[in-house]
């Protein structure tokens, strides 16, 4: 007898953010995705004891890449505002993270264990704003405001679409950052 092939723990937590970032938490059914991965389901119960053990797994992968790599990803860069441009550029541009992240948010409306862990990834993120911040400012009230609309800046891009005019868009966006990551 032939030994049976098992789907990879990785492979049903890949299927499954791709899952959530295109339907959100209630796309991520263990039938749908053993489908799209060309398996029975049965494969499935090897690998994680049920679907709430699934989806742990991968709000884990989107921290651990949302917050572990991206903050390895800039550790060589000693300029602070490089750096927190360069985790921006590695979190929201990202054609894979920006889509997890933004059906997180949409998810953490619902389910407040969700909320927690986002809580968490986006108080990591607002401290390299802070550092950032901080590189050039010291009252402590401007840090935090400057941070805030960083972070909102960030996230709120991709819910906005409006025309500049005769300036393009990647010139508006350049001058923001320099408006909010620089001292006047």
């Amino acid at each position: 007898m032939a030994a049976r092939t098992l789907t990879p723990r990785e492979g049903w937590v890949e299927e499954g953010l791709t899952a959530l970032a295109t339907g959100g938490p209630d796309a991520v059914r263990v039938e749908a995705l053993a489908k799209r991965l060309g398996v029975t389901k049965g494969g499935f119960y090897g690998q994680f004891s049920d679907r709430d053990a699934l989806l742990e797994a991968m709000l884990d992968t989107w921290e651990r890449e949302a917050v572990d790599e991206v903050l390895a990803a800039i550790d060589d860069d000693s300029d602070p505002k490089s750096r927190a441009q360069r985790a921006g550029m590695l979190t929201f541009s990202h054609d894979r993270l920006l889509p997890i992240d933004l059906a997180i948010r949409d998810w953490a409306r619902r389910d407040e264990e969700v909320a927690t862990r986002l809580r968490r990834v986006d108080n990591q993120r607002m401290d390299l704003l802070r550092e950032t911040m901080a590189s050039f400012c010291a009252d402590p009230e401007e840090i935090e405001a400057r941070s805030l609309l960083a972070f909102c800046v960030a996230i709120g891009l991709h819910f906005l679409a409006p025309d500049h005019g005769d300036q393009n868009r990647s010139d508006v966006l350049a001058r923001m950052s320099d408006l909010i990551l620089t001292r006047a």
